[in-house]
């Protein structure tokens, strides 16, 4: 039995994160080199790895989440292999190398605690969305692992005068400096988007990425694992 199972068993440790298959992390945990991950999300652990659910640096942003776009965080700390997942989710691990991204909260999984992060409304949409769209920025040198609901795709919009179209229930990801504005289709409306039975899209251009996910069920977004 246990050469049948062998091919599941964890892989080399190469780097802080890193995929064990497509939908678990796995996270190299060091003294010093906390965590914040979303809370419910551990699957595993090996070591002596210790959990914190609402630290204070997550209290002191908390206030921002009132829109039930949230992501409640927990902090890990010790030493050891932690093991993360999200109901099957995708998951996608990002090394910032002193940049950025704006992630959707409920698309959040982990990322260094010694990173820059903040909770911020995206600009520009308040009149298609109701209140708006509140993202996560995360910036820093350090490590992010998100979900998708499927696997994903990653647009380069190539900083060229074209915009790149998103559905806002199917959006994952953005790079910060990308110019973001709100767009309503006037024609087939019944046809695109799904997200509030109204066909509008967010409208990227700039130079950087966006990041997109096959699954585009609202309910992902009010979804808050406990």
């Amino acid at each position: 039995m246990t050469q049948q199972l062998a091919g599941h068993a964890p892989a080399p440790v190469t780097a802080r994160m890193e995929n064990h298959g497509n939908h678990m992390l796995k996270v190299a945990m060091q003294t010093g080199n906390d965590l914040f991950a979303r809370v419910g999300s551990m699957a595993a652990y090996e070591g002596f790895v210790q959990y914190e659910p609402n630290p204070p640096a997550v209290r002191q942003i908390a206030k921002d989440w009132m829109t039930g776009e949230g992501a409640p965080l927990m902090k890990c700390s010790g030493d050891g292999l932690l093991y993360l997942s999200d109901y099957g989710a995708n998951v996608v691990v990002i090394n910032l190398n002193g940049d950025g991204i704006s992630v959707n909260a409920t698309n959040l999984l982990a990322f260094d605690a010694h990173l820059t992060w903040g909770v911020e409304r995206v600009k520009g949409l308040a009149k298609f969305a109701g209140q708006g769209l509140w993202n996560t920025k995360i910036s820093g040198q350090g490590w992010v692992a998100l979900t998708s609901r499927g696997k994903p795709i990653v647009v380069d919009c190539g900083g060229g005068e074209d915009e790149t179209y998103v559905d806002p229930d199917a959006l994952v990801a953005w790079s910060p400096n990308l110019k973001v504005k709100g767009k309503r289709s006037f024609r087939a409306q019944s046809l695109i988007g799904r997200g509030s039975g109204e066909a509008y899209q967010m409208a990227f251009s700039g130079q950087g990425i966006v990041v997109v996910q096959p699954s585009e069920d609202s309910t992902d977004r009010l979804r808050v694992r406990g």
